[in-house]
């Protein structure tokens, strides 16, 4: 059902204006959904691979690339997480925030005796 002019009014009576506006709004919907689906196919599903460590008496770096990780202190001992003192009980956790985003290289260091760290963060 569409909206008609009157035989008096300008459109003498044709549903052409309205129609017209009617499908060229649905056309500029259907534009934005094709776009939507033509990005949405860039997005795909990844498995990200979980991975733990648990250095004592060592210094390490956990490489660039990986979308969270997380240092958590379980020693007697400080330990040194990014060049920052890591107490006995602390945790630190990093993530890369939005879809696709990673995080930078971070260095680590267990080499005071007594400092022990669990690691874990989420590679590709």
């Amino acid at each position: 059902m569409s909206q008609g002019d009157r035989i008096s009014q300008g459109g003498k009576g044709t549903n052409y204006p309205y129609q017209s506006k009617v499908l060229k709004g649905l056309q500029q919907s259907i534009d934005e959904l094709e776009d939507i689906n033509a990005n949405t196919a860039l997005i795909t599903a990844a498995v990200r691979i979980p991975n733990f460590l648990r250095p004592s008496g060592s210094a390490g770096t956990i490489t660039a690339g990986n979308f969270s990780m997380s240092f958590a202190s379980v020693g007697t001992a400080d330990a040194t997480v990014g060049g920052m003192t890591l107490k006995p009980g602390e945790t630190i956790n990093f993530d890369a925030g939005a879809l696709n985003n990673t995080l930078g290289a971070v260095a680590y260091s267990t080499t005071t005796a007594g400092a022990e760290l669990i690691i874990t963060y989420l590679s590709l």
